[in-house]
């Protein structure tokens, strides 16, 4: 008789009233739903232990919101170990902005408005009492997701599982290194100085798919290294290209199956192709993308758009039927489960007092010319320098910053969380000297402490390697590899 349980659930993020987007510098409201945006959680246990993993349309899961759902999950069930529970974000740019606080430090707008005299003052470009606003947001997610948790755990039952393995095309590095060492988010590549792209990129797709008992296909969990932000710069609410990826593979397997879409390490990833570049089908407010040398390719459909967001969804969803075939035929209803949470110190990414002086010059001469009041606009560009001198101030008191990470075994499956935008390179280290014959890597999960760069992006620097960009740099990326490394290959002996 089967010792292994499985349980799903799946609830509706959507939002009754329009909403503040989050994702960008420039402020969105949604207009409407292009596709819902949802939570799926799967509850596995076998003999006594629990993992529990949860997938949210979101741009990120903040300190704050985790600790929330913790305690709804807590009060509404007291079977679930809290410990065993891992709450990540698919990284859409087009869900809900709600209350974030993930350290004390001071944000780089904080800085902003200490240094606007009284005659300047920074708005908001859209006001809008008829919203959805970022502490109710706070709360309506944590009831949901909580609620989602609770729900697939009740709903455990025997099962089977098969952990397969998919390729399809889908992230692509972001990064343009040019001939002088420096490197750009976005970057345009079509110039005499375009050098390489700062990172490779990863076509595979980690897979597993849970059946019950009379093996019905019940859920499918796939792990891609991109984030879901091909309509990031729009103003409506969508699940990016997961939620076509649901409705497709619907389609084929009935309306009763869950879709549990994971983004592996992707910091430096995007759903975008910088070498075929295809523009906008209508501008955004984005000064990154526009191209004025632009060349009209015969590439991809346009992947800030809905229908690539379609593209990519069909090359998943094909991807997954396709295996399925192997996938039913090596069904396993046992499995050890092994779980333990780690608690890891990494520094915290200094500036030098230098480069302190230099981000304040630049930030109060920027206030002194700007005639006006302050908005998006303003933020964005003086990021890099109120977030040096943000880093500055909090560096003094805090050496070392503490992050939660999970690591797992299902039979011959390791999984492995880490709360960052986490660098390809990482998660590629992590995979290739990890004893599991197969290891999904989760990131963004029970925080998020920004991007984690490579030692090679921080020289390049820009965006996404800005100091401003994340708590600590590739020595904590260091640090992350050999711990999880060492606790998975500690599991399998």
């Amino acid at each position: 008789m089967s010792d292994l349980k499985i349980g799903w659930a799946e609830v509706s993020i959507v939002p009754e009233k329009k909403a503040k987007l989050a994702g960008q510098f420039f402020e969105r409201i949604s207009e409407y739903v292009e596709t819902p945006i949802t939570v799926t959680a799967m509850a596995i246990e076998s003999n006594d232990n629990q993992f529990i993993i949860c997938s949210c349309d979101l741009v990120s899961v903040s300190i704050n919101l985790f600790e929330a759902v913790k305690t709804k999950v807590a009060e509404q069930n007291r079977e679930i170990d809290i410990n065993s529970i891992v709450v990540a974000a698919t990284h859409t740019h087009a869900s809900i902005l709600y209350d974030y606080e993930d350290t004390d430090a001071a944000t780089s707008l904080d800085i902003l408005k200490r240094y606007l005299p009284e005659d300047k003052e920074y708005i908001e470009k859209v006001e809008d009492d008829d919203i959805l606003e970022p502490k109710e947001a706070l709360v309506f997610l944590a009831d949901r997701i909580s609620a989602c948790i609770v729900e697939a755990w009740e709903n455990r039952k025997k099962a089977y599982f098969s952990n397969q393995f998919g390729r399809a095309a889908v992230g692509h590095c972001r990064r343009v290194v040019y001939d002088d060492g420096t490197a750009k988010m976005w970057g345009d590549t079509n110039t005499a100085n375009f050098e390489s792209l700062e990172a490779a990129s990863d076509s595979g797709i980690e897979l597993i798919y849970t059946f019950d008992e009379s093996k019905r296909l019940t859920g499918i969990v796939a792990n891609i290294a991109c984030p879901s932000q091909v309509v990031e710069h729009r103003s409506y609410i969508s699940s990016d290209y997961w939620g076509k990826v649901r409705i497709l593979l619907r389609e084929k397997f009935g309306e009763e199956l869950k879709v549990l879409g994971l983004c592996s390490p992707a910091g430096d990833q995007c759903p975008r192709d910088m070498i075929r570049w295809v523009n906008p089908e209508t501008p955004i407010d984005d000064p990154n993308i526009k191209r004025d040398n632009y060349i009209v390719r015969k590439a991809d459909p346009s992947m800030f758009d809905i229908e690539g967001t379609w593209k990519i969804g069909k090359r998943i969803a094909n991807e997954i039927i396709d295996v399925y075939d192997n996938a039913v035929q090596e069904l396993q209803d046992k499995a050890e489960l092994k779980h333990e949470k780690l608690i890891l110190d990494l520094p915290v990414r200094r500036v030098s007092i230098t480069e302190y002086n230099n981000a304040k010059k630049e930030l109060e001469a920027y206030i002194k010319e700007k005639q006006g009041k302050f908005d998006f606009n303003d933020k964005a560009k003086l990021y890099i320098f109120a977030g040096t001198m943000a880093r500055y101030e909090y560096q003094q008191t805090n050496d070392i910053h503490q992050i939660e990470v999970h690591i797992a075994k299902l039979g011959d499956v390791a999984f492995a969380t880490n709360p960052f935008e986490l660098f390809l390179d990482y998660g590629n280290q992590i995979r290739a000297r990890s004893k599991a014959s197969q290891t999904f890597l989760i990131q963004l999960a029970n925080g998020d402490n920004g991007y984690l760069p490579t030692k090679r992006a921080e020289q390049g620097s820009h965006y996404s390697a800005y100091v401003s960009s994340g708590i600590t740099g590739h020595q904590g990326g260091e640090i992350l590899v050999r711990k999880t490394v060492q606790k998975i290959n500690e599991m399998w002996g």
